[in-house]
């Protein structure tokens, strides 16, 4: 037993030097995460702001200049156009001038006591942009016309609105969660996935496979220390997302540390397995981008809804561990909930890491062919 330890120790202390003297493991470990998760936690949002809008203002009244200044101090639009007309409205959209357009009509400043029509006009080359767009202009619209008509109307009915976990609709507390499922499949699968082939290429393999090491063991002392540089790498991680996107942690961390920690064992996996398949350092790494970052990228959920895509997608997407994964951390960051409340997609996970585990075990080979 205590030969058995010191022979893992061993091992365990030359995967640590081989981690630590390859520069460039160290920056895709370490340089890699960092950088996505500000990126995507600054630049990745569904949020609209600063949109360009052109107003089309027949006629100047008090009225339409106060609405006017009330879209403009919002942060989700710039009025940079106010025009008499809508004749060469087109021609704003065509030159990028406008990215939407707000027309008002003639008898806007009798808008407290008869309806009035207005239109707005978006570019709907970008889909979702444009619904946004339309959705926070007429929301506005609304809420000044509510201000205008509180003296004259004698009943009116109020309707308040309240966000749940995200009041503020920071666009980083959705896409947070979601980078962390993929730093951490990146990292975790392919580093690992490269570990035993670059064995295989560099010939140090035959000298594995002859030492007195049990396979198990020896799949653990390759998977050990990247679990161990992935947790100290998510502690980084969860705290620059604290300190720099206001991410909150609401639930038990050390919950949150133990389902991170969990499917990080389920990466290093599912990494084994691709080393073990591949026969080239190229293939394993072809297979962990184009077959494993895809489909996380894809089907988690925290970019595109699962609800909205085909079934035979949703189905797909019930196999990936980093599905599961991101229902965890959202459940346990942001609406602070337990394991009671996260039991069922736990289990799954653990599920999964055993399959991937018994599936690497059993092909790893203890001879050369």
């Amino acid at each position: 037993m205590n030969n058995t330890i010191k022979q893992l120790a061993a091992f365990l202390q030359k995967e640590f030097l081989h981690v630590f003297r390859d520069k460039r493991t160290l920056l895709v470990m370490f340089g890699l995460p960092i950088a996505q998760i500000l990126i995507f936690g600054f630049a990745l949002t569904n949020e609209v702001k600063n949109a360009r809008l052109l107003v089309v203002n027949p006629k100047a009244s008090v009225e339409s200049q106060k609405m006017i200044e009330k879209i403009d101090a919002s942060s989700y639009f710039t009025v940079t156009h106010i025009v008499p007309s809508r004749k060469d409205l087109e021609t704003y959209f065509r030159n990028n001038e406008a990215q939407c357009a707000l027309i008002l009509p003639d008898d806007f400043a009798e808008s407290a006591t008869k309806p009035v029509q207005l239109q707005i006009v978006a570019d709907a080359t970008d889909p979702n942009f444009a619904k946004t767009v339309v959705f926070y202009l007429s929301a506005i619209i609304g809420e000044f016309h509510q201000l205008q008509t509180a003296q004259s109307v004698p009943m009116k009915i109020n309707s308040e609105v309240r966000m749940l976990y995200n009041p503020s609709l920071n666009g980083s507390m959705n896409f947070v969660p979601g980078v962390i499922a993929l730093i951490m499949m990146i990292v975790c699968t392919t580093l690992t996935a490269i570990a035993i082939v670059r064995e295989k290429e560099m010939g140090t393999i035959e000298t594995l496979l002859v030492s007195p090491l049990k396979p198990f063991l020896l799949l653990i002392s390759k998977a050990i220390p990247y679990a161990v540089l992935s947790l100290v790498n998510l502690s980084f991680i969860l705290l620059l997302s604290n300190l720099v996107l206001d991410v909150p942690i609401r639930g038990s961390v050390v919950l949150m540390l133990t389902e991170c920690f969990l499917y990080i064992l389920s990466c290093l996996a599912l990494g084994l397995m691709i080393s073990n398949i591949a026969s080239s350092q190229a293939v394993a790494m072809l297979i962990s981008m184009a077959g494993i970052l895809l489909p996380t990228l894809l089907l988690t959920g925290f970019l595109f809804p699962l609800e909205n895509m085909p079934w035979i997608f949703q189905w797909l997407s019930n196999i990936i561990p980093a599905r599961w994964f991101f229902i965890i951390v959202k459940s346990i960051m942001l609406k602070g909930l337990g394991l009671k409340d996260i039991w069922m997609e736990t289990s799954i996970l653990i599920g999964m890491t055993v399959i991937l585990l018994t599936i690497s075990l059993k092909r790893f080979k203890i001879r050369l062919e």
